[in-house]
């Protein structure tokens, strides 16, 4: 079915056939897949009074199987609770770092990136304006990458290329020919180490040399790399895209929401049952013989009843549409437990084993969009700070960050622990230091996610300072 509704869907043969691919995806992902069907699912004839096939029409019942997926995995990637805290061996970048991070909303921007990023790709922009830190997302379908030769792993350039109408040219200022503000155009520009290129916009098919670059609005930020993270999805796909999060169950999806709209229009006609008079008695002028009440009288070969739907095949349709879930959810590692089974408050460790297959799904999207990409956003503002006079939102200087500095992550706990978890925690930490295979600063580490503690050191101190004797 989902070949079938790409079929159906226009194609531009000017754009590569990856563009495509990821726009159907997006569709799946925002609900969009079916919109461009011409029929509401209750239409059952068109105007020349001929049926419509179900696969002509709109379903009107749709779950968001996929969806729901991406959004599950995302949270337990990049929400509040379980955003990373960057690990840095100098404190004045530590600090730095974690202060742009909370003003330039991070974390909000790795939610959406990751979402978005779902479907194969995603890109994370680094912009500085007026000095100040920015970070955007970028979808990848009108992006092409270029990987430098010697380092496969660094950008050398990104191309975003795409057609866009007169009209919307010129109401963004350029300036187009009345006979041409319908027509298509090629917009494009160009990021690599020293610049954000423009071009100007060029007519779809007209014969033309080289774009012509927009030096008005061309920025030159001169950072030395391209401030871009390609962020590929899962292990898989291209050298360009990674494998789509939900792939393995946009067919189910695509029957399940035919399933439960046909079985929703069952329900109607039981609720509002057909009646059938099979060779009623009528008089010589053709009006229908009535008995007492509302009793219809019929011939003796006559028959009258009512065409209803029993619950049976709803149920059976319901049932059928829940074994399907089980079954996508199970393909694409998504969470099966249900809020109904759980009896009682369960600890983070039984609710880790309850989410197992979701959680392994947030491990593997943490390689790229963690380690891979937000790890290098924290390189690139590092880089940045050798270039421009960074400043904070509120004021003040950020200075110039040390380059030589190692960077982690310290990712919290999948899920919060009770307070039964924290005092067995506390007490495998107090024999750990006791026997001296940890030290008072790793252990801090080990529970700072637990405790909102942002920096160890400074609540080192802080300790230190509550511990000492008071000065007489």
């Amino acid at each position: 079915m989902f070949k079938s509704l790409q079929a159906d869907l226009p194609r531009d043969a000017d754009y590569p056939s990856r563009t495509f691919a990821l726009q159907v995806l997006g569709k799946v992902l925002d609900g969009t897949l079916y919109d461009h069907l011409p029929y509401d699912f209750h239409t059952e004839k068109n105007g020349a009074g001929e049926y419509i096939p179900l696969r002509d029409r709109r379903p009107s019942v749709r779950y968001a199987l996929c969806s729901t997926v991406v959004n599950d995995s995302v949270s337990l990637l990049f929400s509040e609770g379980h955003f990373p805290a960057a690990v840095v061996d100098d404190a004045e970048v530590s600090r730095a770092l974690m202060r742009i991070m909370k003003e330039a909303r991070l974390n909000e921007v790795m939610l959406e990136a990751a979402r978005r990023g779902s479907v194969g790709s995603v890109v994370v922009r680094l912009r500085v304006l007026e000095n100040r830190v920015f970070f955007d997302v970028l979808d990848t379908a009108f992006l092409t990458p270029v990987w430098r030769a010697s380092a496969p792993d660094t950008l050398e350039s990104v191309t975003e290329k795409y057609k866009v109408r007169g009209r919307a040219l010129a109401e963004s200022g350029y300036t187009i020919a009345d006979e041409d503000v319908n027509a298509d155009f090629w917009f494009q520009r160009v990021w690599d180490a020293e610049a954000e290129t423009w071009f100007l916009p060029w007519r779809v098919g007209a014969d033309a040399d080289a774009p012509v670059v927009d030096e008005a609005r061309t920025v030159r930020h001169r950072l030395g790399f391209v401030p871009m993270v390609w962020i590929r999805n899962l292990p898989g796909g291209d050298g360009i895209d990674g494998a789509c999060t939900f792939a393995d169950a946009i067919n189910t999806g695509i029957e399940i929401d035919y399933l439960l709209s046909q079985a929703g229009r069952g329900l109607k006609y039981s609720s509002d049952p057909t009646l059938l008079i099979k060779e009623p008695a009528v008089d010589a002028q053709g009006v229908l013989v009535k008995g007492a009440g509302n009793a219809i009288t019929v011939g003796k070969d006559g028959d009258a009843k009512l065409l209803e739907i029993n619950g049976n095949s709803a149920q059976a349709v319901i049932d059928f549409v829940r074994c399907l879930r089980e079954l996508a959810l199970e393909s694409i590692h998504g969470n099966r437990s249900s809020a109904d089974r759980l009896a009682a408050a369960q600890s983070g460790r039984a609710m880790e084993l309850m989410n197992q297959a979701l959680i392994w799904l947030a491990d593997r999207l943490r390689i790229s969009y963690g380690e891979g990409a937000l790890l290098e956003l924290l390189y690139m503002v590092v880089a940045a700070s050798q270039k421009y006079r960074l400043v904070y939102k509120r004021g003040g200087a950020v200075g110039v960050l040390r380059q030589d500095v190692d960077i982690s992550l310290r990712w919290p706990q999948w899920y919060a622990p009770t307070y039964a978890d924290l005092v067995s925690k506390a007490r495998g930490l107090r024999t750990l230091l006791d026997a001296e295979i940890i030290s008072k600063e790793t252990a801090m580490g080990a529970v700072a996610a637990d405790f909102d503690v942002e920096d160890t050191g400074a609540e080192q101190v802080r300790i230190d300072e509550a511990a000492a004797p008071p000065v007489l």
